[in-house]
């Protein structure tokens, strides 16, 4: 599993770096921090959800999606928001 994350996320990465540079867009210290951040958590959330079903552990997963999950697409939703909207202006 961890090694099917690892490629999407890499492959992930390489196509947003792409289209960053093929967009000629930079982005600040913040977004980053926001985008890295979301990401982070979302994996993390994933790599729980996977584990507390595994336990048969379904409320624990459902609370965890809830906790940690919502707050990681938050996240990477206003980072994409911060970077649409300068881009737009531009």
């Amino acid at each position: 599993m961890w090694f099917t994350i690892g490629l999407i996320t890499g492959l992930l990465f390489l196509g947003f770096f792409n289209m960053l540079k093929k967009k000629n867009l930079k982005l600040t210290w913040y977004e980053w921090l926001l985008g890295i951040t979301g990401l982070a958590l979302l994996i993390f959330t994933i790599q729980n959800l996977f584990g507390s079903f595994a336990e048969m552990e379904s409320t624990a997963a459902a609370m965890f999606l809830l906790f940690v999950g919502l707050p990681a697409l938050i996240l990477l939703a206003i980072a994409w928001q911060l970077v649409s909207r300068r881009a737009k202006k531009a």
